[in-house]
């Protein structure tokens, strides 16, 4: 079955798993997903991810990750830029998420990155979500 908006699936995943209390998510893959995983994994929100292909179709495994006292270190996800409206900035407009406590994952000329090094680059994208 078609989905129209695989991102938002991504991370209402991986809020589901969190919620639930549960150290893994299952996610069907793609690139674009992957990557943005990568980000997330690079910034300390992710334990680490591995795509698993040997099942039909390809899956994202995510290893979410906690504190000792089992509290999740993604205390929130959220969508930005959907399919019905579309959110594009230049590096001025990037605000920091949650007063610098967060960040936001932005689709630029250069790949996928994140709102700080957006700015630090120069560059601006559509923002794709904001994690804290």
């Amino acid at each position: 079955m078609s989905m129209t908006d695989p991102i938002a699936d991504l991370l209402t995943r991986m809020r589901n798993a969190i919620r639930a209390g549960q150290t893994t998510a299952e996610i069907p893959a793609s690139k674009l997903k992957a990557e943005i995983c990568q980000v997330l994994k690079q910034e300390g929100y992710l334990k680490d991810f591995v795509v698993v292909e040997d099942t039909l179709p390809a899956m994202i495994r995510v290893t979410l990750k906690y504190l000792p006292d089992r509290t999740p270190v993604m205390r929130g996800l959220r969508r930005v830029s959907r399919p019905s409206l579309r959110v594009y900035v230049d590096s001025s407009g990037i605000k920091p998420v949650r007063s610098g406590l967060g960040i936001s994952v932005l689709s630029t000329s250069q790949g996928l990155m994140t709102g700080k090094q957006a700015r630090k680059a120069g560059i601006g994208g559509e923002i794709l979500c904001e994690v804290w």
